[in-house]
């Protein structure tokens, strides 16, 4: 019998942890209220009794902790790298996520009981890459950028031990995960140093009549007319003017969904599907998580077919109600 990728979603505090293991998921990702992980947010994460809390909340239910601790440590920080996993060791957590080789390497040392995966921050794209990191520090498992079609995440997984985890649902990016400074060029933080894209300390609203402008250090991303969904201003996301016509000049606002090619990810092996959205609400993650359970629980099934009730409620749920197959179809090639 074919075995079913595990379902990884995110959870960006306690609630949403608990909902996500309520809904079916069978891990969790979570990171600490610091710049060690890739969704440092105000407001989100987890302290050590919270995250105490949920691994006790998760494991009791047959559920694994996974603790994203996936920026680059800064010069004169790297304690607070090191810090971060010797509590994830000590509170228990099932595996860290680590993009930065000289955390993987002090993690492999100082802890040789820790399962350790490649975060998609590490930006491996190939299987070369992720075979070295295997050897030098023996990590279990790697999560794929999103930028690989299927016949080369089969490729990857036929010359490779490690397990691979892709991406299932949320938001794209228009980089390569692990290789994106476009923020640092407006607020002079990046995502894979400060652990933000566009930090909020930089974001301001301003309200011109029936105008709201959105601003990333008094740099005008995005303009909404009254009553339009006025998405988080991020650089890429943005809409410019250029050449005397302002549309989305990087990438519009659209969320990956793989529901139509589950029996395909099925098929070649992948370990894991992982839901992005640690920075989102629990209802997200409560309409994401059991929605992907239902769907993942047949896509083994012989005429496995899609629901329109399972695409209905990613769609509410999705960036700029739009879905795509993202860099995993390339029917122009």
């Amino acid at each position: 019998m074919t075995r079913l990728p595990q379902l990884i979603c995110p959870a960006g505090s306690l609630p949403a942890l608990k909902t996500a293991v309520d809904n079916g998921a069978d891990a969790v990702y979570t990171g600490f209220k610091n710049a060690t992980n890739a969704r440092n947010f105000a407001g989100l994460n987890f302290t050590d009794t919270q995250l105490a809390e949920g691994i006790r909340y998760a494991q009791s239910r047959g559920r694994e902790v996974l603790i994203a601790i996936n920026t680059f440590a800064q010069a004169g920080r790297l304690a607070e790298w090191r810090a971060s996993i010797d509590r994830a060791a000590d509170l228990g957590a099932d595996a860290i996520i680590l993009a930065d080789m000289g955390l993987l390497a002090y993690a492999h040392k100082t802890h040789p009981q820790l399962k350790l995966h490649l975060s998609v921050q590490g930006s491996a794209t190939n299987f070369e890459a992720i075979n070295l990191a295997h050897e030098c520090f023996g990590i279990r498992r790697a999560v794929l950028p999103r930028v690989l079609t299927l016949p080369q995440v089969e490729y990857v997984i036929k010359n490779t031990p490690v397990e691979i985890e892709t991406f299932g649902f949320g938001s794209l990016c228009v980089m390569a995960e692990g290789r994106c400074i476009l923020s640092s060029y407006a607020t002079g933080q990046s995502p894979n140093t400060h652990g933000v894209c566009s930090p909020a300390a930089f974001v301001r609203w301003d309200n011109q009549g029936k105008i709201m402008n959105a601003r990333l250090n008094g740099i005008l991303i995005d303009r909404f007319d009254e009553g339009e969904p006025a998405g988080y201003p991020t650089l890429c996301k943005g809409r410019f003017a250029v050449q005397g016509e302002t549309y989305y000049a990087l990438e519009e606002p659209v969320s990956l969904n793989v529901l139509s090619i589950l029996p395909e990810l099925i098929r070649i092996g992948v370990t894991a599907i992982k839901v992005e959205g640690r920075q989102r609400s629990p209802a997200y993650v409560s309409e994401v998580t059991k929605t992907l359970r239902a769907a993942l629980d047949t896509a083994g099934d012989e005429g496995y077919a899609v629901k329109p009730e399972w695409s209905t409620a990613l769609d509410k749920v999705s960036e700029g109600h739009q879905q795509t197959l993202g860099a995993y179809s390339r029917p122009w090639k």
